[in-house]
């Protein structure tokens, strides 16, 4: 009876061990192998297994959304070239409508390929290291480092890694993480209760997204100066070209089905010769960005009528030669000529769309350019085969123009977009909300009063009075503009949450004018703080948020949390927002957020090598991370604790808290709060 007493005393102890030390999550497991294309190429395969239900990010999910996979080589100068970047398996693509973008990630299995080339023979290994993000109901930052060693034959070498953090562990510590690994598997339970679902994972919603931008952006193309005018002057060659009506409606479906050919190709071509991800991740980038805001600005002046970019007339003149040779191959010509000549109209609409479809990766810049040349052909077709149609069609004149500088003002305001994305990545805190709003409302300020005739460009034709439809379009402009103002002031504006920086990133979180941030009956910030979601006062430094709440004598919340963290985003927005949680936040405890992605450096005398996972401690969001884990054992985000002054928990049956439903945290917080 003792015996088996001892036996079970034993056993209990063990899982008790198991149940606190496995919410140290690794959903996935990795594999690498080096493959020896040449005596100095070789490619290093990294091969994933993520457990059900998890998903990992890919190198290509556009900034401002989760946190991307990162692939970094050591010692690399002097001893080894990167051939391109690493390429990818499979992955899927579904909008994330927390950070408004589509991002993109693996499930079930990843593959990571990347070439090299070797520059030192004297070189026996190769050092990388796989920074990325799983995730669940909960997410995980995750560190692994590889080392590959370079293979002497001709066959490939296989090393299976194991599933801890850091190599520098001994055999000792990797054992007792793989058997804590089995018994997470076996024992911890993923919170059930959810706020919201992740999307379904599909490509089709940004797909048909840039598809239906593309086709308007092609209807707005052939209103233009260049595009319009050919109408008539086509459809009448046809006509007059074609034997019988038959022939001349056959004619214009080819002339139609080359127009769209020509500029799928170029879809293609941009594809092709980038990579299906790596206009995406230019397009991610802080210079591309700041390019792109370039690029953008100098269309807009063409369009406003500063100077016109145009093709080589030469190159219109050869095509053009071509097209009186008859026959399928002529008319093919003539589509040429058409995108050619109207390029001055049609190309930066058509360099817009692909920076657009860029951001998107895959075979967005061809489903982009199909939309485009759709919309463009669709009436050089009908009105061949219904000629009489021509008759219902408006003169050509000064709205032509008028059209043209419309889109030059769209332009610019979507160039201060891109500039936007660039100063968020650097925080440089230069184009903040107030400024961008600023600069849109003077843009569409400027626009309404360009339509209402109170301003003329150098292309416009002298007018005595305004049409209705432009007066329309003014006041629409108008009333677009004031909706912009109380943006000034702390409003949402809905309508175009995607384009500004968000509120936090701003001179005044609250709005121009109001200081009161709404928590006790402060009305200026503690030193250290900020205002954070839902202007909530929150600490991002512990000491600083610990010194406070000694001062003010409350209890602390730690949250655990992350920049690229999508269900820390989802439980601000839906449960911390909520009005029985809000004022809790707000009034009873002091917020210590700690981001456990942040990268900026620490000093070299605060850098350390954890005791938890022998990991380097080199950055602020790795000694949040490394604080998490030693002391709650667990590498989970979000992740919510509530303590005394003493930094002893607070709630004894749950002390941490996830991803959970408004009544669940609402409870857990009553609880700990009712024990300070």
């Amino acid at each position: 009876m003792l015996i088996m007493k001892k036996i079970l005393f034993i056993l209990f102890a063990f899982l008790a061990f198991a149940k606190v030390n496995a919410q140290v999550l690794d959903p996935v497991k990795w594999t690498t192998t080096i493959e020896k294309k040449s005596e100095t190429n070789y490619v290093l395969i990294f091969n994933a297994i993520i457990e059900k239900d998890w998903h990992v990010y890919s190198q290509f999910t556009p900034d401002g959304g989760p946190l991307p996979l990162e692939v970094i080589f050591k010692d690399q100068k002097g001893n080894f070239n990167l051939v391109g970047k690493a390429k990818e398996s499979k992955t899927t693509t579904a909008y994330n409508d927390v950070f408004e973008v589509n991002e993109t990630f693996f499930h079930d299995k990843a593959q990571i390929k990347q070439e090299i080339t070797l520059l030192n023979p004297k070189i026996t290994s190769v050092q990388v290291e796989l920074n990325y993000q799983a995730c669940k109901e909960v997410c995980i930052n995750l560190e692994k480092k590889f080392t590959f060693k370079i293979p002497t034959t001709e066959s490939a070498v296989t090393i299976v890694t194991t599933p801890v953090a850091a190599e520098k562990l001994d055999t000792a510590k990797v054992d007792t993480a793989n058997t804590l690994t089995v018994v997470a598997k076996e024992i911890v339970t993923p919170v059930e209760k959810k706020v919201t679902e992740l999307p379904k994972p599909s490509t089709e919603i940004g797909l048909w997204s840039i598809f239906f931008i593309a086709f308007f952006s092609g209807f707005a193309a052939l209103l233009t100066p260049c595009v319009f005018p050919m109408i008539p002057m086509t459809v009448s060659f046809f006509t007059k070209q074609s034997k019988n009506k038959a022939a001349g409606i056959r004619n214009a479906i080819i002339y139609g089905v080359s127009i769209i050919l020509i500029y799928v190709l170029l879809g293609f071509l941009v594809t092709w010769i980038f990579g299906a991800d790596a206009l995406n991740a230019l397009s991610t980038n802080v210079w591309f960005n700041i390019l792109f805001f370039i690029l953008l600005v100098v269309f807009a002046t063409s369009f406003l009528g500063a100077f016109e970019i145009m093709l080589p007339n030469s190159w219109a003149n050869k095509v053009d030669s071509q097209a009186d040779r008859g026959g399928i191959v002529g008319i093919l010509f003539m589509a040429l000529a058409l995108a050619i000549v109207s390029f001055s109209c049609t190309g930066p609409i058509v360099g817009t769309l692909l920076v657009d479809a860029a951001s998107k990766g895959g075979i967005a810049p061809i489903v982009g350019m199909f939309g485009f040349s759709l919309a463009l052909a669709l009436p050089f077709m009908l009105f061949a085969m219904f000629p009489g149609w021509l008759n219902s069609l408006p003169k050509s004149g000064g709205w032509l123009n008028t059209v043209k500088v419309v889109l030059g003002f769209l332009e610019l305001a979507l160039a201060f977009k891109f500039l936007s994305n660039a100063d968020l990545v650097l925080q440089l805190h230069l184009l903040e909300r107030e400024v961008f709003l600023v600069i849109w409302i003077a843009i569409f300020g400027t626009l309404a009063f360009y339509l209402f005739g109170k301003i003329t460009l150098p292309h416009d034709s002298p007018i005595a009075h305004i049409s209705v439809g432009r007066l329309s379009l003014g006041l629409l402009v108008l009333s677009f503009t004031i909706y912009l103002v109380p943006g000034l002031w702390g409003a949402p504006l809905k309508l175009i949450s995607a384009f500004p920086p968000p509120m936090e990133y701003s001179e005044s979180p609250l709005g121009v004018g109001r200081s009161n941030v709404g928590n006790a009956s402060s009305t200026v910030l503690p030193e250290g703080a900020k205002l954070g979601p839902n202007q909530i006062i929150v600490f991002d430094d512990y000491d600083k948020g610990l010194a406070y709440a000694k001062m003010v004598n409350k209890p602390i919340m730690l949250d655990f949390t992350g920049h690229a963290c999508v269900n820390c985003r989802k439980m601000e927005n839906n449960v911390w927002s909520d009005v029985s949680v809000l004022p809790i936040l707000k009034n009873e405890v002091v917020v210590i957020s700690l981001y456990v992605d942040d990268k900026r450096p620490l000093p070299k005398s605060e850098q350390f090598t954890s005791k938890s996972t022998g990991a380097e401690i080199e950055t602020i969001g790795d000694k949040w991370t490394d604080f998490m884990i030693s002391k709650y054992n667990t590498n989970t985000q979000p992740l919510y604790v509530l303590t005394d002054l003493q930094g002893n928990n607070l709630n004894d049956k749950q002390p941490t808290i996830s991803y959970v439903s408004i009544e669940e945290y609402y409870a857990w917080l009553k609880e700990g709060i009712s024990k300070f």
